[in-house]
């Protein structure tokens, strides 16, 4: 039986609660050298669900393992199936509001860069630049044994010749692309190997249980190093992949901001929390720095 990863926390008590007065965002980008670390909540107005928000998917969907997709051909056979239904949907989101007032900042030399924990490809769609997707992408597909990397959308025509007629119906989609399917639906869904040596495909993603290249997070070191400030968007900071980050700011003395409705990881760290949707928030710190953008 696969057992859920750990990823809930208790929250801190006796912290102040959130303000609804986005002002502290705009003030930190005024300084300039801001470095933002978005999370899934970013992308809900996309149409792509968070983990751990109301109607989060951690209350119906266990995430795939590192362990169990390496070990299982039978819950890679799963995941697969899952996935190329949920990409079909995935595939199609487009940037909302959030996505696109970083764009607007960064344009604007406000920025020291952008750190999302998202696999979803948003930000880059909405112009910002340079993003380090801490997570990888799910737009692309690695070899677990020769190092390919291909572009998804090959994958995704592959896997429809190899199993024309599957469209069953899902009954939600998860923030890692991941559609929720029963057994029967998957059925004998045919999973196809690596085009180059018939090695075993996986997303280019960090699964839950592995971790994230060392190098890619001694880089997000030296952006929080060079940074002013960290502004948090969209995420619990529940795992330490990106919490690590929030600690490291607040112990170098830089101010830490967070824009997320409900309480998080990092809320001891943080100088405030802005309890807002993300696209209202953000709107309205474009507003006030004169920052035009299409909403």
């Amino acid at each position: 039986m696969r057992m859920r990863p750990t990823l809930s926390w208790t929250p801190d008590e006796g912290l102040p609660p959130g303000t609804t007065d986005p002002e502290p965002v705009a003030e930190a980008l005024r300084t300039g050298k801001l470095l933002v670390l978005s999370g899934a909540g970013i992308s809900t107005e996309s149409g792509i669900p968070d983990y751990r928000g109301v109607g989060g998917s951690l209350s119906r969907h266990t995430p795939m393992t590192y362990q169990d997709f390496t070990a299982d051909a039978q819950a890679r056979r799963r995941y697969w199936a899952r996935s190329h239904l949920g990409w079909r949907t995935f595939g199609r989101a487009r940037p909302n509001a959030g996505h696109r007032a970083v764009a607007a900042f960064g344009r604007h030399g406000l920025l020291a860069g952008v750190i999302t924990q998202n696999v979803d490809g948003l930000h880059q769609a909405a112009g910002s630049e340079d993003v380090v997707e801490l997570h990888g992408s799910l737009a692309r597909v690695v070899c677990l044994s020769c190092g390919a990397l291909s572009p998804r959308r090959d994958l995704a025509r592959r896997l429809e010749e190899a199993n024309a007629g599957f469209a069953p119906v899902a009954a939600g989609i998860n923030p890692d692309g991941d559609a929720d399917l029963t057994d029967e639906q998957v059925g004998d869904f045919r999973v196809v190997p690596c085009a180059v040596c018939g090695g075993v495909l996986k997303p280019d993603v960090v699964f839950f249980g592995e971790a994230v290249p060392p190098r890619r997070v001694e880089h997000c070191r030296g952006l929080v190093r060079e940074a002013a400030s960290l502004l948090v968007l969209g995420s619990s900071l529940t795992v330490m992949s990106g919490l690590r980050f929030v600690r490291e700011a607040a112990r170098a003395g830089k101010p830490v901001l967070i824009v997320n409705r409900d309480p998080t990881r990092g809320d001891r760290h943080a100088l405030t929390r802005v309890a807002l949707p993300l696209g209202a928030a953000l709107t309205t710190v474009a507003a006030r720095l004169d920052i035009p953008f299409e909403g």
